[in-house]
């Protein structure tokens, strides 16, 4: 290698790794590398710059908790985990949304029905609709898995120095036999991503805001089908059309209306609602 140069050090990367011709890791790792060389020689990257993309990312891994993942909200705010969930969204399916920093898994298992506001202040609604397969059949048994903000914008796993249990606003249901879902909670409302970290000084520098539009998060599973990770946003809200992590897509917005007996049904709810709201995801089988 005494003789590589700018130009020719890319293929000699390539070549220095031992892996499995054809290979998918192959293919993205040779793609990383051209990709990232050649940024470097187009940009004349300094030593200066190099070492702050370094301490930059760094400061992105020193910072994150099982709980507050920053490299995940870098991929939010640059539009990265967007353009992944577009490209993976399968025809038919619900679009695919942001992840975000805040998922948890073994949230609580709920029965249907069951309110998830507690005490809070903010308007109760309740979310209900159907879970269907992409040829129209409703999907019995499928796992709703949701998690949110509350009245004040704020999620309880940012306040548990305060006491706030991590696990509040969270719920797993199960579809019934029409594979309807349904519960209340708290309407939440727009709220900042957190920028007390590397990922806020990225937003500062480029003077962009971090608010998000006021939103839903969803986790869907059923046996058989494709994992769907969406979220629901709600028409005439602040945002709407600059979310700060690019989330918000035409199809992901729900309406929110007055509550209305008639139109949600003899839905067996544990607290009577101010508001509704109905949203029906759609699932695509595995591949």
């Amino acid at each position: 290698m005494r003789d590589i140069n700018q130009f020719t050090i890319t293929e000699a990367v390539k070549k220095s790794f031992r892996t499995e011709e054809g290979s998918r890791f192959e293919f993205l790792l040779h793609k990383m590398l051209d990709h990232l060389h050649d940024f470097t020689r187009e940009t004349n990257l300094t030593h200066d710059e190099w070492m702050r993309v370094l301490n930059f990312l760094y400061d992105c891994g020193k910072i994150s908790t099982p709980e507050r993942h920053e490299f995940i909200l870098l991929s939010d705010v640059i539009g990265f985990s967007a353009l992944v969930d577009m490209i993976n969204t399968r025809g038919g399916a619900t679009e695919g949304s942001n992840l975000g920093p805040f998922y948890l898994e073994n949230a609580p298992t709920k029965e249907l029905g069951a309110d998830l506001a507690g005490e809070r202040e903010g308007a109760l609604v309740v979310v209900h609709g159907i879970v269907r397969h992409i040829l129209g059949q409703p999907l019995p048994g499928a796992i709703v898995d949701t998690w949110q903000a509350d009245g004040s914008g704020t999620y309880p796993i940012q306040e548990q120095e305060r006491g706030q249990d991590k696990f509040d606003l969270r719920g797993i249901f199960k579809t019934d036999e029409q594979g309807r879902y349904y519960y209340t909670t708290v309407l939440p409302k727009p709220y900042t991503v957190p920028d007390d970290g590397p990922v806020g000084e990225l937003l500062r520098a480029g003077k962009r805001h971090n608010w998000r539009a006021p939103h839903l998060h969803f986790m869907l599973r059923a046996e058989g089908m494709r994992t769907n990770v969406t979220e629901v946003f709600f028409e005439n809200t602040q945002y709407i059309d600059n979310d700060a992590v690019f989330g918000v897509r035409k199809s992901l917005i729900g309406k929110v209306e007055p509550y209305k007996a008639d139109k949600v049904g003899d839905l067996p709810l544990e607290r009577k609602p101010d508001a509704m709201l109905h949203f029906d995801f759609v699932m695509a089988p595995a591949d």
